[in-house]
């Protein structure tokens, strides 16, 4: 059913507080759940919470005796013959240099040429009707929800539902499937924690469960709706919410997991091997599944582990799926694990927030390796502050990193090469504004919130709407202002031509000054040997703390050996050859989104169906007789080994390539043999003249002295027998009779 409700702005007044300055007027800004304008004139609190949940780097560093990345760029600094001349422009433009400008963007004749299909998906049947929703409400009190998250809701900000919240929580509360979606930024964490909650004050509180499991595709995410949920929860002190994520304690998890929290946020691979591989934790008496960011979560390094989570909850539950932008994929899931469902869709899950202003920064092939030049020139003069910059790589983002540590900009940086602490505590710093730029790969990408991002750059292009989608919804959240600028190459046609169609006459196009790029590019060049150095330490580095690791592991299974080895063997739902295959899937899945190529790709199912396929085929190989199955075995091995030459021979091209001696020397006497049967057959007649050739002098010489030693060796032998021997005979017999078997 098509809604005609509007989303309503929340308004941009600030409000003013005594005895404030500037530094604090970002806090007053609240989440993406609320109106930020507040009924009174105390301070909100802030939702998120990132320090809490690790170590501090510093302590982390501290005992594993390395050094921050912060502390190399300094000393790299310091070792600097001489400071790196920023370009004037960081100041103020000269008369003849021509200034960064915006313009309307005007696309090529080739960009017009086809038409992106961006529609969602009409509604089938499968979806119960709608009618009747309202995706409007005047405060959470008409939304019947108890005192204890009303207050919670006040401590928050939050004085009038978004439209998501307002359909989604009265229905959530009746125990119904629902599958939403709205635009980033609309509130869809408090859409279902707040109807959680609230049932969950009428649980049985005489026998402990685990009764809500909450799945997000990435730790940080995790982290983010674990803290929401403890602050709509302050007022209710009898429910505990545990964090299940990889990258922090097993042990510390697991215990928390046997108490039996009603509440847990998780990430799907260590939600499975809990359940697997910890005592007494099971999901028997759970009624409220949610997947956040569920297009992710059925994506192919997740669609296995989601069956099998959803294999392990019982049938009778409440599922509820959540995010912005909701494909084919989606409503495949949802034909396996829900029941008569309710699609709430907000708004078109491609609607752009009315206040993000969206550009392109066009570079062309002779301009395509200054993409870092071009970043440096808009982050020196047009965006300074509250920036995230999306890098296409982890080798990337850390490159850039350190460049801008080396100019002196404050920058954090977020991707899988780093330890969770300090993922967490880069998300932190940025979050308290102590740095300007957060430079991420695609892990910051979905569902993450952070007040006050003013500035969203795509460094690298995305792979196709769906991201870009994402990564620009992290800016212009609740009704706030945001930019969106992403870097497009001659290679991005096709991206492009979506994203026109989305932003339509909005889109703007921005020109960077080319002696600002050229100047930059010359402060790079020079920088070089600094970056190389840095680098080359954290590599020297890295080396150390893995031969410490090892000679502490030896010194452990030294130790311990005993313990170590009475501990079960820790398990995994699919083989080691099963893994390897969705991972070739999914890595085949992303080339071919990135390419733009149409080639039939494995899909989820497709996948599932090669696993069954795989498991029939091993339960027939038990039923064969011995000596076939052990072929099939050693089979299956060599090809394996034969995969792992191939995998090797990708990392590093063997200059030689050649059979073992063992082979060669089987099949020169296999030849050898084959010969002689045919000789023997006459069907080859020897030629007279292939005779053997004479042996050497030096050669008979040398068998001749080899024949006398053997002979005077054995001849020794013989009369030392004889003396041992005493008085028995030469032909001394030894009948075969005892060895019979009597």
């Amino acid at each position: 059913m098509a809604t005609d409700f509007s989303f309503e702005q929340p308004s941009d007044e600030e409000v003013e507080y005594e005895e404030n300055d500037d530094s604090e007027e970002e806090e007053h800004e609240v989440d993406e759940d609320t109106d930020p304008k507040p009924r009174t004139n105390k301070k909100p609190q802030s939702p998120w919470d990132f320090s809490s949940y690790s170590e501090s780097v510093a302590d982390e560093h501290s005992h594993r005796r390395t050094t921050s990345i912060d502390f190399k760029i300094s000393k790299a600094r310091q070792q600097l013959s001489a400071p790196i001349a920023k370009p004037i422009e960081e100041d103020s433009y000269s008369d003849d240099s021509e200034p960064h400008r915006q313009e309307e963007y005007r696309p090529d004749d080739e960009d017009g040429d086809d038409d992106v299909d961006t529609h969602v998906a009409e509604k089938k049947p499968f979806f119960a009707s709608s009618e009747g929703v309202t995706f409007h409400a005047n405060s959470f009190i008409e939304l019947h929800i108890s005192r204890p998250l009303l207050r919670a809701c006040e401590a928050l900000g939050y004085s009038k539902p978004t439209p998501i919240q307002a359909a989604c929580i009265p229905l959530a509360l009746t125990g119904r499937d629902i599958c939403g979606s709205a635009i980033t930024g609309s509130g869809k964490t408090a859409a279902f924690a707040l109807p959680t909650l609230e049932r969950l004050l009428y649980r049985p509180k005489n026998r402990p469960a685990i009764r809500v499991l909450i799945l997000t595709p990435t730790r940080e995410l995790a982290v983010q709706v674990h803290s929401m949920i403890g602050k709509l929860a302050q007022f209710m002190p009898d429910i505990r919410c545990c964090l299940v994520v990889g990258g922090l304690s097993t042990k510390v998890q697991e215990a928390a997991l046997r108490t039996m929290p009603d509440i847990v946020v998780a990430t799907p691979g260590r939600m499975i091997d809990h359940l697997r591989n910890s005592m007494s934790v099971d999901l028997d008496d759970l009624a409220v599944l949610i997947l956040d960011e569920a297009d992710r979560l059925l994506e192919l390094g997740f669609s296995a582990e989601i069956r099998e989570l959803v294999r392990l909850c019982p049938k009778r539950r409440q599922t509820m799926l959540f995010s912005a932008t909701m494909t084919e994929e989606v409503d495949e899931l949802i034909n396996l694990s829900l029941n008569k469902p309710l699609r709430l869709s907000a708004d078109p899950s491609t609607k752009r927030p009315a206040t993000l202003t969206e550009e392109v920064v066009r570079i062309r092939r002779m301009r395509e390796g200054n993409h870092e030049a071009v970043l440096l020139a808009l982050c020196t003069k047009t965006f300074t502050s509250k920036v995230i910059v999306f890098s296409g790589t982890k080798l990337a983002a850390h490159r850039l990193k350190i460049i801008f540590g080396l100019l002196g900009f404050k920058a954090a940086e977020l991707h899988g090469n780093l330890t969770q602490a300090q993922r967490l505590d880069a998300l932190e710093l940025f979050r308290r504004q102590e740095v300007d730029f957060l430079i991420a790969t695609d892990v910051a990408a979905r569902g993450l919130d952070i007040i006050g991002v003013q500035t969203v750059i795509n460094f690298a292009c995305p792979r196709d709407l769906t991201s870009y989608v994402h990564r620009v919804g992290r800016t212009a959240r609740a009704g706030r202002e945001g930019y969106a600028v992403t870097f497009v190459t001659d290679n991005d046609r096709s991206l492009l031509k979506a994203i026109v169609k989305r932003a339509g006459s909005r889109l703007k196009s921005r020109i960077v000054a080319e002696q600002s790029i050229t100047k930059w590019a010359q402060v790079i060049e020079q920088l070089e040997d600094q970056v190389s150095a840095v680098m080359q330490e954290e590599r020297e580095e890295m080396a150390l703390r893995k031969a410490e690791m090892e000679a502490n592991k030896a010194e452990n299974m030294i130790a311990h050996r005993d313990e170590i080895y009475s501990r079960p063997k820790r398990t995994w739902f699919v083989t080691e050859k099963e893994k390897k295959l969705v991972q070739k899937a999914a890595k085949e899945n992303a080339a071919a989104k990135e390419n733009g190529s149409e080639s039939k790709v494995m899909s989820a199912e497709h996948a599932e169906d090669l696993k069954m396929k795989e498991k029939r085929k091993r339960e027939r190989e038990k039923n064969l007789p011995r000596k076939k199955r052990r072929k099939l075995e050693a089979a299956r091995e060599q090809l394996e080994d034969e995969d792992d030459l191939d995998d090797g021979k990708d990392k590093a091209k063997k200059e030689k390539s050649g059979i073992s001696l063992v082979d060669l020397a089987y099949r020169r006497a296999k030849a050898v043999k084959a010969v002689n049967k045919a000789v023997d057959a006459g069907k080859i007649v020897r030629k007279a003249g292939n005779k053997p050739k004479p042996k050497s002098r030096a050669s008979e010489s040398k068998t001749e002295e080899m024949q006398d030693l053997f002979q005077n060796d054995m001849s020794e032998r013989k009369q030392r027998k004889s003396l041992h021997a005493g008085g028995k005979k030469k032909s001394s017999f030894k009948s075969k009779s005892r060895y019979k078997r009597r």
